[in-house]
């Protein structure tokens, strides 16, 4: 069963599934989890086991798991297990920011939802809480292309809380971190005096707020909102030690990967999904290994800080 509501456009639907509904209700703890990471960010079946096991965790947690995407036209928060299965074959699916969610609706298309979509949807129904790999950022060369995920805008404005592994390390992370700074995103780095590096646990750059516990960010982020500030929070939480691939390393294999997308003029929306592929046949799986254990620690963090916000209300 499942609750439907009018989402803005003539001849469209916003679907709430009724566990996912029924907690928002009781102002319990609910996890949103991305469907572009399903879509597009893995190889099929990896990427579908991965997504029942995110669920998975958010449940056995005690928080509800809310995956946000959109099929035949209509944004679902909360899947059915068919459905994760159709984003995860990924047939006919596209890859959705904020810039593309509309028409989607509109034309009753299917797509994942990259982080941007997902916190716009999620706010939107009352969810405050995300967990991903990485959030997107401002691309390499950026001063040719001007290629900056629509992320750090939607979190610059936008009060949800993100547990991601820091951004992609495919992008210029200084870059990233001083974006997310101007547009006052709280960038809070958990247990760790440096900013994640995706599959990587350390990038040099100094951790703008450390913290060591679930309580004190749910206490942040509690501040923030009382203080009336629309921005939202990104955790940083690093990969475990045991599953990372060491940076100096990566940055061999990010670099192969980008001349790589240049030889072939790959570019805008194409491009990251493209750097995924190259980097997980450079490292022979190893990045994929290393995607799925952070996003798995991602989701298990966020169902822990849904949980503390909750009890704190």
């Amino acid at each position: 069963m499942t609750a439907t509501y009018r989402f803005g456009v003539s001849h469209s639907e916003l679907r709430i599934n009724d566990d996912v509904r029924a907690a928002l209700e009781r102002k319990t703890a609910v996890v949103a989890l991305e469907t572009t990471i399903v879509s597009h960010g893995m190889p099929y079946p990896e990427n579908l086991t991965t997504a029942r096991a995110l669920e998975s965790i958010v449940r056995s947690l005690g928080a509800v798991p809310a995956t946000i995407g959109v099929l035949d036209g209509c944004v679902r928060v909360g899947t059915s297990d068919a459905e994760l299965e159709r984003f995860a074959r990924g047939e006919g699916m596209r890859k959705l920011s904020t810039a593309d969610l509309a028409y989607a609706v509109a034309s009753g298309g299917d797509g994942g939802m990259t982080v941007a979509a997902t916190v716009a949807c999620a706010h939107h129904v009352g969810i405050t809480i995300m967990a991903t790999g990485g959030i997107g950022g401002v691309h390499r060369g950026v001063e040719a292309t001007m290629d900056i995920s629509a992320d750090l805008n939607v979190l610059g404005a936008t009060p949800v809380t993100v547990v991601s592994a820091g951004a992609k390390a495919i992008l210029d992370l200084p870059r990233t971190l001083e974006v997310l700074e101007t547009l006052g995103v709280s960038v809070v780095c958990y247990r760790t005096d440096e900013f994640p590096a995706f599959w990587s646990r350390s990038s040099g750059l100094a951790a703008p707020i450390r913290s060591d516990s679930v309580e004190e960010i749910a206490r942040l982020i509690r501040g923030k909102r009382a203080l009336g500030l629309s921005s939202g929070v990104l955790v940083a939480n690093p990969i475990a030690e045991e599953d990372e691939i060491p940076y100096a390393e990566m940055r061999e294999h990010i670099e192969a990967a980008t001349r790589a997308a240049e030889r072939e003029d790959i570019s805008g929306k194409a491009l990251t999904p493209f750097l995924l592929d190259q980097i997980a046949t450079l490292t022979r799986g190893r990045s994929l290994t290393a995607n799925i254990a952070l996003v798995r620690a991602n989701a298990r963090l966020a169902a822990l800080l849904a949980l503390a916000l909750s009890e704190q209300r």
